[in-house]
């Protein structure tokens, strides 16, 4: 991760020019096309404007911003599949990305495939060369009191969208555990596998420290560069805690993953005890501070954690600019309900600089109206999607 200067830098903008969905979650069908401007999806509620969303966030690895299972995508009444396709505009000019869920073998489970240009991909990585998305819900209004482990996952989807082979590594990393974990349980297992399995883990975990490591170091940097005394969104301080994080430029990568690596070993009865592994980067723990009040984000009041949590949001995306060269696609489901009117035009301020196609939902037009001709409303109703021209 290299970020480079503003003055030696100018990120490209990307932007969904067209959305096509096919017997996705309420829609049998929708053909949008748009241009650059935000996006401003109103309608009641369950009409299907954060599937929408949801649509658009299945253009990057992983399961989503729901993260449900695939064969719940699909429409109610239909055969199990679902396609999502649509045409970018970014670095590379118009390029046609699509993925969906599809039964590549009669009476077999569907299966998701990812196309881009009508080529299919290897990895689904190959997504964030084009096109990065980022994505902030009213289920993650709870983050900074919620469990430790959706923390995690907030900050290794931060890490993604800046290193596109980290969420390879999270679940190898991942996955080698539940190995680890399943030859504890038998108790008879050859020592030699334990001694394999545990050397993946190390050289995983570490990078995977590593790379977190880093993102707090550079999202740090850049609040730090924009510290205003007058913004509307509190600052925050970031922090990874627990191991292997804190050794992480204290010690050399390759003596650290021996230094893990002997945890591993001298913890074996441990966790055969316990059932789960109990040392490495899944124990970790994201910390935010509200930095004017010096107080954890758990312990402010919900209004400054909904702040914090944009705040934190923005600077991400500016960095996600910075280091990846592009400007990310912004989805915002519900994020003007809750903010005064102040909050929303800082917010709205906020994404007309970064540059940014936003994509925002909400119940009713009214608050997105200062956005003008820089926002284009979509109006849903039960699984039928109408653009409506400009906000202006």
């Amino acid at each position: 991760m290299n970020p480079q200067t503003p003055s030696e830098f100018d990120p490209a903008k990307v932007w969904l020019q067209r959305l096509k969905l096919d017997l996705f979650r309420n829609y049998r069908s929708v053909d949008l096309t748009l241009d650059e401007a935000h996006v401003v999806l109103t309608g009641e509620n369950g009409a299907g404007k954060t599937n929408l969303l949801e649509a658009v966030s299945l253009l990057t690895p992983g399961r989503g911003l729901r993260r449900s299972s695939y064969a719940d995508m699909s429409i109610s009444d239909g055969n199990g599949t679902w396609a999502i396709s649509a045409v970018i505009h970014g670095p590379a000019g118009e390029t046609r990305l699509g993925t969906g869920l599809q039964a590549l073998v009669p009476a077999a489970p569907p299966q998701r495939r990812t196309r881009i240009n009508g080529e299919a991909t290897r990895r689904s990585e190959e997504l964030l060369d084009l096109i990065r998305v980022l994505w902030l819900t009213p289920a993650m209004d709870g983050l900074f009191a919620g469990p430790a482990s959706d923390r995690r996952r907030f900050v290794d989807r931060m890490v993604l969208a800046i290193d596109p082979e980290h969420g390879r590594r999270v679940s190898d990393f991942e996955r080698a555990m539940r190995g680890r974990n399943r030859l504890l349980e038998e108790g008879s297992a050859d020592p030699a596998w334990l001694d394999g399995v545990e050397a993946q883990m190390a050289g995983l975990g570490t990078a995977i420290a590593a790379a977190r490591q880093e993102l707090m170091g550079l999202l740090t940097g850049l609040i730090e560069s924009r510290r205003r005394a007058d913004s509307a969104f509190p600052q925050a301080e970031v922090a990874m805690e627990g191991f292997p994080e804190d050794e992480v430029g204290v010690s050399a990568a390759v003596d650290l993953e021996d230094v893990y690596l002997g945890r591993l070993r001298d913890g074996r009865r441990r966790d055969a005890a316990a059932g789960r592994t109990l040392a490495g980067p899944h124990r970790s723990e994201f910390h935010v501070i509200h930095s004017d009040k010096q107080t954890p984000a758990a312990r402010c009041s919900t209004g400054e954690q909904k702040a914090l949590l944009i705040g934190l949001t923005l600077s991400h995306a500016r960095l996600v600019a910075e280091v990846a060269g592009q400007i990310p696609v912004l989805l915002l489901d519900e994020v003007a309900a809750h903010l005064d009117a102040r909050r929303r035009a800082a917010l709205f301020a906020e994404l007309n600089d970064l540059g940014c196609q936003a994509w925002m939902t909400g119940t009713d037009p009214d608050p997105f109206e200062p956005l003008g001709a820089a926002a284009q409303r979509v109006h849903v109703v039960s699984g039928v999607a109408e653009p409506m021209g400009s906000m202006g």
